[in-house]
């Protein structure tokens, strides 16, 4: 085993048992909480987890994905979020509640382009994630840990399985 580098930040380990009950603790402060939101939005691609997971704890099928182009590395970003198509259809949502899903809240850019995309449309917004970090712009209603580390979540600790140069063609060539 080789021995860590000393230079490279601690870093949150999230393995998908500690998924498991983080997940079903934050739906419980929703509950506790008295939201009960008609609908889920999950913020693509890690509050895709999150928000279906949320939806079975909260008994709520209505789910809704937006796609956001942020983060493209550890700590690397774009210089601002890209709401991404397809766009979610507002149409008859004005009265609604809606939970915000994301996996974390790190600088909070992404969740707050979402945030306000969504009250411009609907009744009343709450955001939930399981971790927060102090420096977010959006101080989420429902954060299960706060951290100030780089969180590896089950689903994106490990490289891609695809060459993602051949898929980056496979895009461009479509």
């Amino acid at each position: 085993m080789a021995e860590s580098d000393s230079t490279e930040p601690a870093r949150e380990e999230m393995d998908w048992a500690r998924y498991g009950v983080a997940v079903r603790e934050l739906a419980r402060m929703v509950a506790d909480d008295g939201y009960r939101p008609e609908m889920i939005l999950a913020i693509a691609r890690g509050g895709l987890f999150v928000a279906g997971s949320l939806g079975y704890a909260l008994a709520i099928k209505n789910l809704y994905v937006m796609n956001v182009e942020y983060y493209t590395g550890v700590d690397k970003r774009l210089d601002l979020p890209v709401i991404l198509p397809p766009y979610v259809d507002w149409v008859d949502l004005d009265k609604a509640h809606v939970l915000i899903v994301d996996d974390v809240a790190d600088t909070g850019h992404t969740l707050d382009l979402v945030r306000n995309s969504a009250l411009e449309r609907v009744a009343q917004v709450r955001s939930a994630v399981l971790y927060q970090k102090p420096w977010s712009v959006v101080d989420c209603e429902y954060v299960w840990s706060h951290t100030e580390r780089w969180i590896n979540f089950p689903w994106s600790t490990e490289p891609p399985v695809v060459d993602l140069t051949q898929a980056a063609h496979r895009v461009l060539d479509a």
